[in-house]
């Protein structure tokens, strides 16, 4: 079964799993029995990617984020300011690859009858420049109406966006600038 991208990058997000260390059984009387235990052996679940897989994954997206910051979107605007949607903690600037995103968007909103006005904006303004000036945790959310299989989340994280803003820089209950 294939995996969508977002899932993909949710697993690369996650943090690291830590092992057990080995201990020795205690005995009834709670003092060590001296037998040696087997050290821990961390066995990956059956659907864990692969470290190999895994790298991949990292560089699929790197080159999918490079791509992006260089390419023109379309973002619509609403209420003086750019179409956002808040989720998980998160603002997140709704942006389209072309007219035919944007479409599908508003007809799964049910709001194709409605003019929709946008700006086309480069990649790397949307994640250098407008989700630092959010004031919120924010990312991109690329193609939002096109299912897990074609839509893309940039997400506020090292990387992504400036490292001032990035959520996994941020001191615990620290707010972006």
């Amino acid at each position: 079964m294939r995996r969508s991208r977002l899932a993909d990058y949710a697993e690369m997000t996650e943090p690291p799993t830590t092992e057990r260390p080995a201990t020795t059984p205690l005995a009834a009387d709670g003092e060590h029995s001296g037998e040696q235990a087997a050290p821990a052996i961390r066995t990956p679940a059956p659907d864990e990617p692969s470290a190999a897989e895994v790298a991949e994954r990292r560089r699929e997206f790197t080159a999918l984020l490079e791509a992006f910051r260089d390419t023109a979107v379309l973002v619509p605007l609403r209420d003086d300011g750019w179409l956002t949607a808040d989720f998980g903690g998160v603002r997140w600037i709704l942006a389209f690859s072309d007219e035919s995103a944007l479409a599908r968007y508003a007809v799964a909103r049910d709001e194709a009858h409605l003019e929709w006005t946008y700006r086309t904006v480069l990649g790397h303004r949307l994640l250098d420049v407008a989700v630092p000036e959010a004031g919120v945790p924010c990312g991109v959310a690329l193609d939002a109406a096109d299912g897990t299989e074609h839509a893309v989340l940039f997400p506020p994280v090292t990387g992504v966006v400036p490292d001032a803003c990035a959520v996994d820089r941020l001191p615990a209950g620290g707010a972006a600038r």
